[in-house]
């Protein structure tokens, strides 16, 4: 075993998003963002967020803000990352973090909406990388490896926007 690592998926949702989990979630987040860009607009004098970001007082919370709406939907997935699958083809990634951003947007123009979800996930035993795949075991799985037990384990193919988010070396046992 390598370590424990977690990882993180960069999940970004634009008009062009064919699942329909992300089309629900590119329509209500636009519709969350032309609300609440209203409090920050009220002359309606920026068009776009980074316009907002750069002139509005607190224009940053529409990241939260706009978040909101999406929580549901992230209730729906269950903890498991979409998108990231195993050799089986089923997502299988559990995730109970994560993090919501506006990459852009326009207040009049909604096929300029553009978010991205990060998802972090639970804590990994990281046991071999075999023909670019990730062989993990669910959580920390160090003493029952050591100790010869057979765990579970799942094959997750590297990928664009999947990278090892943290990675903790396991250490040599000291002798007394």
């Amino acid at each position: 075993m390598k370590g424990l690592i977690r990882l993180a998926y960069y999940k970004i949702i634009d008009l062009s998003s064919a699942k329909p989990w992300d089309k629900l979630v590119f329509e209500e987040t636009y519709q969350e963002f032309f609300m609440q860009a209203q409090l920050f607009n009220p002359g309606n004098k920026y068009q776009t967020f980074q316009e907002l970001l750069a002139n509005a007082p607190n224009a940053d919370r529409l990241h939260y803000l706009t978040s909101r709406v999406a929580m549901g939907y992230l209730k729906q997935l269950n903890q498991v990352v979409p998108g990231i699958v195993n050799a089986f083809g089923k997502t299988c990634l559990p995730f109970t973090e994560f993090k919501f951003e506006i990459l852009e947007s326009y207040v009049e123009r909604k096929e300029a909406h553009r978010i991205a979800i990060t998802f972090f996930s639970d804590p990994l035993s990281w046991i071999d990388i075999i023909d670019g795949q990730l062989l993990i075991a669910y959580g920390d799985q160090h003493s029952a490896l050591q100790a010869g037990q057979v765990v579970n384990t799942d094959l997750i193919a590297l990928q664009p926007y999947l990278t090892i988010w943290t990675y903790q070396p396991l250490l040599p046992a000291t002798i007394d």
